[in-house]
């Protein structure tokens, strides 16, 4: 299939914007970790000035991850990069993780968005942190008013036993936007 110039050349520029953003700053692999423990305390400072019960689902869980992620929206074509890091409330253990998206829909601008996922199981967070992850389908689902079928009130439920946070600049995102997005372990911060 052969494509024409204007779409190589949105292409290249969407990976130009986001090649910026694939991980934390910092020069040495120390100030790169401080970085994104920073940017977790940060968010979850945010996301409980936002929503006050969520501090009691994020200690009640079975860890959790805090993600910091940049979009860019260039015509046709959207990508994203981000990191973060995921956190073992039972075992103290924290995994540091990239995360890359891509999709397709009219669009144009930059989206600088926090994600916060709440794992209510052992199973799905070992998944997450062993076997990385991959949101196919967009999580298109309202926000939850209350705790119902193990459910994080005010979260929503991307998978079975994780739920997810989605931060933006107006506050808590009532419904969040996954689909393309890929987590795996940090090579270089692990």
């Amino acid at each position: 299939m052969k494509r024409s110039p204007c779409v190589k050349a949105t292409c290249l520029l969407a990976l130009f914007f986001v090649s910026g953003c694939f991980g934390p700053q910092g020069h040495s692999v120390e100030e790169k970790r401080e970085a994104v423990r920073a940017m977790r305390v940060k968010t979850l400072e945010r996301l409980y000035q936002i929503h006050p019960d969520a501090r009691r689902a994020v200690r009640a869980s079975v860890g959790y991850g805090v993600f910091s992620n940049i979009g860019t929206y260039l015509f046709l074509l959207s990508t994203g990069s981000g990191w973060g890091i995921v956190r073992d409330n039972q075992t103290g253990k924290e995994t540091y993780m990239s995360m890359i998206s891509a999709g397709v829909g009219f669009g144009l601008g930059v989206r600088d968005f926090r994600g916060v996922f709440v794992f209510t199981s052992k199973e799905a967070l070992n998944r997450f942190v062993n076997q990385g992850w991959t949101a196919q389908a967009q999580a298109d689902a309202a926000a939850k008013a209350g705790e119902k079928g193990g459910a994080v009130a005010g979260a929503i439920e991307v998978a079975p036993g994780v739920s997810l946070y989605q931060i933006t600049e107006n506050g808590l995102a009532l419904q969040a936007t996954i689909q393309g997005t890929k987590f795996w372990k940090d090579g270089e911060l692990n």
